[in-house]
């Protein structure tokens, strides 16, 4: 992986204003209806057991663990599998996911969301401690010279995110954060501009070692 260039004062000024407006976060100008959590139950036991589990726990390597996750943020990312009205392509690429999204209505997708945000959390463990120091202080203070901001800043010190804003990462798979963030640096993830900038300036030990930290996060 090449150097990344170095943002200059004013365009690392941009990013933050982004950030703080939450690009690409939870609309609050979309209603959110009352959620019905057995049928959230259904839905999950129906559609989404077979790789996230019935309480949302993923498997390693397979799916992301979704249980305590904020409900409109994984509402926003089911919409965003979806192709919506004059555009051609989603704003987020799966073929898996694309498939199990268009078979849900928007309630549908309101009950499982409310379901797996009322599950209890899960949590990993970080397998390199030689790399959490890395991780620690990447997540903690960011990269200044590199216009990485610290992942704190938005996910919150203990990774249980901003509730509508910024997702739950504590304790989320190493391998899928990992993934998130190589996907976010080759645009096969676009739905979240201040995210693409943000990875496209981690280097790839760097990705590695955030990832670990983030495992381990309570």
């Amino acid at each position: 992986m090449s150097q990344p260039r170095m943002f200059s004062k004013r365009a690392f000024r941009a990013l933050m204003i982004g950030i703080g407006y939450g690009i690409c976060g939870w609309d609050a100008s979309i209603g959110w209806a009352k959620t019905d959590l057995e049928r959230g139950q259904a839905v999950a036991a129906q559609v989404c057991a077979a790789c996230h589990q019935n309480d949302g726990r993923g498997a390693s390597g397979v799916a992301p663990k979704l249980a305590a996750q904020h409900a409109q943020y994984l509402y926003k990312q089911l919409t965003d599998y979806k192709t919506k009205p004059n555009e051609t392509a989603p704003e987020r690429s799966s073929t898996v996911m694309a498939g199990f999204a268009a078979a849900l209505s928007d309630q549908d997708m309101q009950n499982v969301a409310a379901y797996f945000a009322a599950q209890p959390a899960l949590t990993a463990f970080a397998h390199h401690p030689e790399e959490v120091a890395l991780g620690r202080k990447i997540w903690r203070r960011g990269i200044p010279e590199r216009g990485v901001p610290a992942c704190a800043a938005c996910h919150g010190a203990t990774g249980a995110g901003i509730p509508v804003q910024y997702p739950r990462l504590a304790g989320q798979w190493q391998d899928d954060t990992i993934e998130q963030l190589k996907a976010f640096q080759s645009g096969a993830r676009h739905n979240h501009p201040a995210m693409q900038a943000i990875a496209k300036r981690l280097l790839e030990p760097e990705i590695r070692a955030v990832a670990d930290y983030i495992a381990g996060l309570r």
